[in-house]
């Protein structure tokens, strides 16, 4: 059963740094796009980072320059560097696997969620 396990969530204060880890089970993350989502009340699920197979990355606007998307292929373990956060950046962030179906990226698993909390 492929299973995602998130960690590295907690409390920091704006300006501050997290780094979330995604460690994976059932699936293997060097030959699979990675991707991390968040969600905050009142706003839908949105991409934060991707990473190909080849190991190109993409990034939602509000967070370029600011995180980072990586893996460690030997631990398959995909991590989320967060720095400069701000207070928007409040949110449960969801580990993925993604793949590419028709037209569109879709995710048939996901991790329980990483609640990252950012205080002004």
């Amino acid at each position: 059963q492929v299973q995602l396990v998130e960690s590295g969530g907690g409390l920091v204060q704006a300006g501050g740094s997290l780094r979330l880890s995604c460690a994976a089970s059932g699936i293997t993350v060097s030959i699979n796009a990675m991707g991390w989502y968040r969600q905050t009340p009142g706003k839908q699920r949105e991409l934060v980072a991707r990473i190909s197979s080849s190991g190109f990355t993409n990034y939602a606007d509000s967070v370029k320059g600011r995180f980072t998307i990586s893996r460690n292929n030997a631990k398959n373990t995909v991590y989320l560097q967060m720095n400069s956060l701000k207070p928007e950046d409040k949110a449960v962030y969801y580990c993925t696997a993604l793949k590419w179906v028709g037209a569109t990226w879709e995710s048939d698993y996901w991790g329980q969620g990483a609640r990252v909390t950012v205080s002004s």
